[in-house]
């Protein structure tokens, strides 16, 4: 109690009330008048929350647009319905749990009373949840964003069990792209020769720009250097009190360098002379948690192989790995794979790579449909559609399998391998789906 009491005499002891009153103020004005832009397909699944008595937890990668997320449903609610804090605001540092009460005495002298509270990046605050889980107990409704997966998961699986909807949301998908600069959804199916070279070409740009709305809005700005930055420097190396910041550095420059690619942790670790692989472990973990990077596991019966066998790592954005990582054409099967895991990673979680003992590949199993899929920019050369059909073939020999799909820049007629339908279709058009 008393570590609580003195950072909170801190914290108060920074600003007066009027001060206290002014900061909220301007944080909710800032918050209101946000470009509330291309509407965001996380949104239904928010507003089909409103009326559960549950905290609602948006989680996702730095500027991928949380807050603006959570300014389209405020807009919906009215500007009279709500209270909004802003705990990435550095005049915040110091706030503690306790001084929660205090705070919500001055929201009530500014605004009124109010039953919903919408918080960004509440992660910053320790020991949050407590006072989240005491005002949902008075009735209040919480929207609480935050970019840091792990910080999220812990607490809300110790204080808020079961009493939160969470909610993840990645950078823009390939429809809110198109949204965004204002390109007509083409009709699936029924396209001329005109859409279809049209469609090719956006997704050509969304490979080379990404979706982070910012970064699309102002493409002059180094903005996704900067969010780059901030992430390893003040998400990871700060957090965790990393003192190797250079091996740090490199480690995810060369994962961001390597999209949809093997990793061994045991070759990492001697390649930055870590010291151990446990060390590798954590650094990528901590990528992890603030949404940079995901990594795959190979499907095995066995958990303990499943667990050795090399990772495959992918990027949370095609436009963050084009400004950091080693530059390639925009229309590489690697850049076309990680595009395909984030759509696929938006729809689920239980996903992986599969190689049969005969080291055929699969680029992903999904267990709970048993689905193949293989991804490749052209299907053309004989050699790459026998490698992608070989892949499916050995794969059904050794584990459950009912359907495949083939993606690639076209569709074709579906085929059969055994007895598995085989699905061909045009990567653009199966992203829009």
């Amino acid at each position: 109690m008393y570590y609580f009491s003195m950072n909170e005499i801190v914290w108060k002891s920074k600003w007066s009330r009027d001060q206290i009153k002014a900061i909220l103020l301007e944080q909710f004005d800032a918050f209101w008048q946000y470009d509330t832009g291309t509407v965001r397909t996380q949104l239904a699944k928010i507003e089909q929350a409103a009326s559960l008595p549950h905290a609602v937890i948006v989680s996702g990668l730095r500027r991928a647009g949380k807050s603006t997320l959570l300014a389209q449903m405020a807009h919906k609610m009215g500007q009279d319905a709500f209270y909004y804090l802003n705990f990435e605001d550095d005049r915040f540092i110091d706030f503690q749990a306790d001084d929660f009460n205090d705070l919500y005495q001055v929201l009530v002298e500014v605004f009124g009373q109010r039953s919903i509270f919408i918080i960004d990046e509440i992660q910053n605050i320790p020991g949050w949840e407590h006072f989240v889980r005491r005002f949902m107990d008075q009735g209040f409704k919480f929207y609480i964003t935050g970019s840091n997966a792990a910080l999220l998961s812990r607490e809300l699986g110790t204080r808020l069990t079961g009493r939160y909807v969470p909610i993840e949301l990645f950078p823009f998908s390939f429809k809110e792209f198109l949204t965004f600069r204002g390109d007509p959804i083409p009709p699936i199916g029924r396209m001329t020769t005109v859409e279809t070279a049209q469609l090719r070409k956006a997704l050509d740009d969304y490979l080379r720009l990404g979706g982070i709305p910012d970064a699309l809005k102002y493409p002059d700005m180094p903005l996704l250097r900067t969010l780059y930055d901030d992430i390893l420097y003040r998400d990871i190396a700060t957090r965790y009190r990393i003192e190797a910041v250079s091996a740090l550095k490199e480690l995810a420059f060369t994962l961001m360098s390597n999209p949809a690619g093997l990793v061994s942790f045991n070759k990492l670790k001697n390649r930055f002379r870590l010291g151990s692989v446990n060390t590798i472990k954590s650094y990528i973990s901590y990528m992890e948690n603030s949404w940079l990077i995901f990594t795959l596991n190979l499907y095995d019966y066995s958990v303990k192989r499943q667990q050795i066998a090399p990772k495959k790592v992918y990027g949370i954005d095609m436009g963050l790995l084009n400004a950091i990582g080693f530059q390639f054409s925009p229309n590489t099967g690697k850049f076309l794979e990680n595009l395909v895991f984030l759509a696929l990673r938006q729809r689920t979680k239980e996903i992986y790579y599969y190689t049969s003992p005969e080291k055929y590949e699969v680029d992903f199993y999904l267990p709970d449909s048993r689905q193949l899929i293989q991804v490749t920019q052209h299907m053309e050369d004989p050699k790459t559609r026998e490698r992608e059909f070989r892949g499916i073939e050995a794969a059904t020999q050794h584990i459950k399998v009912e359907q495949a799909l083939i993606l690639s820049e076209i569709n074709e007629d579906p085929q059969v391998v055994g007895s598995i339908p085989v699905e061909m279709r045009s990567i653009a058009e199966w992203l829009l789906v």
